[in-house]
């Protein structure tokens, strides 16, 4: 019995430090990372199968809606607007909400995008 548990506890060991081994070769030659030049700064769900993503590629900002099907440029935003939305967003945060839940500031948080949004549209809306 006591065998048992010895063979056991050293094929978890061994097991742990090949898969940290992997993860340290992994991490090392960037593998499941980006690659910095792409930033997904924000997504909301429109439908059962499409969302419109904030994305940032270097220095531009885009809107872009995505389907199944296809993905559609859908317009290209200054990227000071959008820093300064999602700091608002931050900063709006805990006064807004009173206690953030556990979801509060993820890409889950409803009321996170409805404000992100709002300001979005507020400031490329013309008058």
């Amino acid at each position: 019995m006591t065998w048992m548990v010895i063979r056991l506890v050293l094929s978890l060991a061994l097991i742990a430090g090949v898969l940290w081994f992997a993860a340290g070769m992994a991490r090392k030659r960037g593998l499941g990372q980006g690659n910095g030049l792409i930033e997904v700064v924000a997504r909301q769900r429109m439908g059962r199968a499409s969302t419109v993503s904030v994305v940032r590629i270097a220095d531009r900002v885009l809107v872009v809606g995505a389907t199944e099907e296809q993905v559609t440029l859908l317009a290209e935003v200054d990227g000071d607007v959008v820093a300064e939305a999602v700091a608002e967003r931050r900063a709006a945060l805990p006064a807004a909400a009173g206690t953030p839940g556990p979801l509060a500031g993820s890409v889950f948080d409803r009321d996170g995008w409805t404000t992100f949004v709002s300001q979005l549209r507020e400031r490329t809306v013309r008058r």
